[in-house]
């Protein structure tokens, strides 16, 4: 009994602290906003490192340039970069926000955190003669900083929230060195398995007193039958592909207005919230028409 009672104190001591980690400052406070900065430039230099190694060293490098790839994929890699742009802000300006720095900051030094990481990598691919720069890659990733900023802006609170699920498709089976051989390589790369959505709070915008607060509504977009980015890629390596595009309406959970005192939670739930909830789905394309899902992811 003494041993439990021991662990059981422990424990509790262990969440207090974490607790108390966690919450946010009320006013600045500099040595946690330093902490956010020399980790932000820690974690984001050695990926890019990283990246750079892993990924590019293998192909030679060019001049800078552009490339028009804007067809590819029914534009699925477009809206990973809004997705990729938007969480990575997100999380930046949370950091400052936890550091008790002002909006203003939270805004121009947190909320870009993704778009100033995603144009890094751009600038890596325009140096590469494997890809190149890309103009729709650019427009993305602005785009979901600036989904991001303006909401702040307007509201003062995030309404619409971009959030992603996948499920694994008989495509990357048929190419896997493309679309991925293991399930982490297909999350990333299989788009026909991927489902972006936007996720809007009701209660946010009617304000009324009977919606639950974490109800949200949310219209996704995918995309099914690619092997090949462009069906003219596909012909010359003698493949016929016909992908189509899929609609989603679904319901969905705002997991930040789920009411708690605990700081670990409300972090636990933050992080969580860039993914779509299991809920029943009615799903729309011209394949399959009008489609209803008792429950998609």
């Amino acid at each position: 009994m003494l041993s439990i009672f021991l662990f059981v104190s422990v424990l509790s001591q262990a969440q207090s602290s974490i607790n108390s980690f966690l919450e946010p400052s009320d006013t600045l406070n500099k040595p946690k906003r330093t902490v956010v900065y020399v980790g932000e430039s820690i974690a984001l230099g050695a990926t890019l490192v990283g990246l750079n190694q892993i990924w590019y060293q293998d192909y030679p490098q060019t001049n800078f340039h552009f490339i028009n790839d804007n067809k590819q994929w029914l534009q699925m890699d477009k809206l990973g970069h809004v997705y990729s742009s938007y969480h990575l802000g997100r999380v930046g300006a949370e950091l400052l926000e936890w550091s008790g720095a002002s909006q203003k900051e939270q805004l121009i030094y947190g909320s870009t955190l993704g778009l100033g990481f995603l144009t890094v990598v751009e600038v890596f691919d325009g140096f590469s003669q494997e890809w190149g720069a890309s103009s729709g890659d650019i427009i993305a990733n602005v785009s979901g900083t600036a989904l991001h900023v303006s909401q702040e802006l307007l509201w003062n609170e995030q309404r619409i929230t971009p959030k992603f699920s996948f499920q694994q498709t008989k495509f990357a089976a048929q190419r896997p060195e493309t679309l991925g051989a293991s399930l982490n390589e297909q999350i990333l790369k299989d788009y026909n398995g991927q489902t972006y959505w936007l996720s809007f709070n009701i209660q946010s915008f009617t304000k009324d007193s009977f919606t639950p607060k974490w109800l949200n509504i949310a219209f996704g977009y995918g995309g099914e039958g690619m092997l090949y980015g462009t069906n003219t890629e596909a012909i010359q390596n003698s493949i016929f592909q016909s992908p189509y595009r899929q609609f989603y309406l679904s319901f969905d959970v705002d997991l930040t207005k789920i009411k708690t005192k605990s700081h670990f939670l409300k972090s636990l739930f933050s992080v969580f919230n860039t993914l779509k909830i299991p809920a029943p789905t009615l799903q729309y394309d011209d394949f399959n028409g009008v489609k209803a899902h008792f429950i998609y992811f």
